[in-house]
């Protein structure tokens, strides 16, 4: 473990010194970020951006005034992206074990507030390791929204990085993360190539142990927002991972204790009203589960719990509760690459 975790400090710390010198695509981010996100990303400052290694767009909505944690924060895009979706009465943290990110991220931090034009920085950046969040004073239940962009993959421990997760976000709050996966699991050759591990592509996991993973570390449900499959455009690293095909993801889960494992039925209808900023006319909950505004929508009770027991809630009405059972929900659908459920491991 101390070996990859040394390689990737100094992959990130001294190798790259802008997206630029990625050998692949693993960790560009070919996704288009929502339209709240644009309108910021001027006001961030250059070599933040010129050093982010992201791989998707991991900002949900409705973050107003919310504490949110980036778990492996780089030079903090995505922090002072939340610092400005948050607003003065929320709160964001970062977090990462590289030196020259995180003194990058620093370095800019009250840039970024006259930027912004805060009275005070509404930021906290903290080196360290995401699989301790303990060490660096966070507390159980204390975040609302945990969010990360193609980090995760590069932990030698990923089942502690998902039990801090959830040990410390608040009863309802959500783990939003973008990430590189595989259709196999990794040969151990390859997850040691260093190369391999700093682009994002070493560590991976294979779809389905992320799945009984997540259901290990108390994630009895979670949902795709996006699927994408990935183009290596390297033909020296196509040569090494032979067969292995990777996609990008985004991962959408709640810390919400009434989930069940598989999508069952209530009789439950969701109303969604449009109030979600940027979301009038529809909001997307996952791949498969779009609510236009204003049209009833049968769900399961894990659906039903996800838009009403969380802060999504006050834009949703949900008609129904459990009391009555009428077995398995039929909305499960699979997806059409090799039968694999969209949505693992309901709908």
């Amino acid at each position: 473990m101390n070996n990859i975790i040394e390689n990737v400090k100094e992959y990130y710390g001294k190798q790259l010194h802008s997206s630029d010198d990625l050998k692949t695509s693993s960790c560009c981010c070919n996704e288009k970020p929502p339209a709240a996100v644009r309108d910021i990303l001027p006001l961030i400052a250059d070599e933040i951006k010129n050093r982010f290694y992201g791989c998707g767009s991991p900002l949900p909505p409705l973050l107003e005034g919310m504490t949110v944690l980036d778990l492996g924060c780089g030079t903090g895009r995505d922090v002072y992206i939340a610092s400005k979706l948050v607003g003065e009465s929320g709160s964001v943290i970062g977090v990462d074990m590289t030196t020259e990110q995180i003194e990058t991220a620093i370095k800019y931090q009250e840039e970024q507030r006259k930027r912004f034009g805060y009275k005070a920085s509404n930021v906290k950046f903290f080196q360290g390791y995401i699989e301790d969040l303990r060490s660096l004073g966070l507390e159980d239940n204390s975040v609302d929204v945990v969010i990360s962009n193609c980090v995760i993959n590069l932990s030698p421990d990923k089942e502690q990085v998902f039990r801090e997760i959830y040990r410390v976000l608040k009863p309802g709050g959500e783990l939003f993360f973008s990430d590189i996966f595989a259709d196999r699991r990794v040969p151990e050759s390859l997850a040691e190539d260093p190369l391999l591990r700093g682009e994002c592509l070493g560590g991976v996991l294979y779809s389905e142990d992320f799945r009984r993973l997540m259901a290990k570390c108390g994630w009895t449900d979670f949902r795709y927002t996006v699927i994408r499959d990935l183009e290596l455009k390297s033909e020296e690293i196509e040569n090494k991972v032979g067969n292995v095909a990777f996609s990008s993801r985004t991962v959408r889960a709640f810390k919400l204790d009434d989930l069940e494992d598989i999508c069952e039925d209530y009789g439950q209808v969701a109303h969604y009203d449009g109030s979600i900023p940027q979301h009038p006319h529809y909001f997307d909950l996952d791949d498969h589960h779009r609510f236009f505004t204003g049209k009833p929508m049968l769900v399961c009770g894990n659906t039903a719990s996800m838009v009403s027991r969380t802060r999504y809630g006050k834009a949703f009405k949900v008609v129904g509760d459990r009391s009555v059972h009428y077995g398995a929900f039929a909305g499960c659908s699979t997806d059409s690459k090799g039968g694999e459920k969209k949505s693992s491991p309901c709908c």
